[in-house]
């Protein structure tokens, strides 16, 4: 029996020693030498929520791969945990966290940017290119502000006997955008459209053209004819909403905040069957309490188009 446990123990060891080199193996090889690039644009949906907590959305963030790079539109909690998950377990090898490198942010406000710092922290040491961040003017100080937090961390480890590669400190170089096109390199244009999010400015969109998709995403804004002209006949419109149903629950100060900072599920109707994409992805949810399934039908009801509501790591 003594013998019997001895070699299952064993047995056990080696097979988890067997899976821990095949695990770091297929982390190099996911962050090493990745495979040939696909020319087909994929949008993979790394975060569906909102600022209120939620066990089975991440905060917003929205990827678009195309030519072995990952263009990543915001970073709410928990997106770099799904684009681990997004890489190792569907495969989608240009979400791996060390080979983002390309992050374009809508606006400021917290829900959008909360895993920034984890993104700049995640194997931080290995030797890699800094991460080209576009957005708003304030990122700057956000940006300096995150370098001054994460730099206990980094002295202690370039101290350490850890054999750390990278020798920079500065992981990050900020491009400050206006309306217009921001980026245009390896096949892939990227423009911001101005949009309204309350009195919060400036608060945008984008417009990311490859050669075989145009995608928009509305970014956070009440109903908006930019986004509109933007977005017509585009392969797909990714637009924030907000229910009805749940909206006439809260009170008239908070009703009245929601409104001028968000889209109702009627307004997102109008703004597509205006634009008419090919598709129209519902995200970014302020559910307020009601069903998912009933903001869903509010905007079906209104609009003839195809529309789907976004869950966290979907594809299109």
């Amino acid at each position: 029996m003594t013998r019997f446990i001895i070699t299952t123990f064993l047995c056990f060891g080696i097979l988890c020693s067997a899976q821990g080199m095949e695990g770091a193996a297929a982390e190099l090889k996911k962050v090493d030498t990745p495979k040939p690039a696909s020319q087909k644009t994929r949008v993979v949906m790394l975060g569906t929520g909102t600022p209120v907590p939620d066990p089975a959305r991440a905060g917003p963030s929205v990827a678009v791969i195309y030519g072995g790079q990952s263009y990543v539109f915001d970073l709410g909690a928990g997106t770099v945990r799904n684009a681990v998950i997004a890489s190792q377990k569907l495969g989608i090898e240009e979400l791996f966290p060390t080979r983002i490198k390309h992050l374009f942010f809508t606006h400021i406000h917290s829900d959008h940017t909360a895993d920034l710092s984890e993104l700049v922290q995640t194997l931080w040491f290995r030797e890699q290119p800094n991460i080209q961040l576009y957005g708003p003017k304030e990122f700057q100080t956000i940006v300096d502000g995150l370098r001054l937090m994460v730099s206990p961390d980094v002295e202690a480890r370039m101290k350490s006997i850890q054999p750390v590669k990278r020798k920079e400190r500065s992981f990050i170089d900020v491009h400050v955008i206006r309306p217009g096109l921001v980026f245009d390199q390896n096949g892939v244009k990227i423009s911001a459209f101005l949009v309204d999010h309350g009195d919060l400015v400036p608060s945008y969109g984008y417009k990311i053209v490859t050669p075989d998709k145009t995608i928009v995403l509305s970014g956070d804004t009440t109903y908006n004819e930019n986004v509109i002209e933007q977005a017509k006949g585009a392969d797909i419109l990714l637009h924030e909403v907000m229910s009805e149903e749940g909206l006439s629950r809260l009170s008239e100060g908070w009703q009245k905040y929601h409104h001028a900072y968000h889209s109702t599920s009627g307004q997102v109707a109008k703004v597509a069957s205006m634009a008419k994409p090919k598709l129209l992805v519902l995200y970014h949810v302020l559910f307020f309490g009601a069903s998912e399934n009933s903001v869903l039908q509010e905007v079906k009801s209104r609009y003839s188009g195809t529309v789907v509501l976004a869950k966290d790591l979907d594809e299109f």
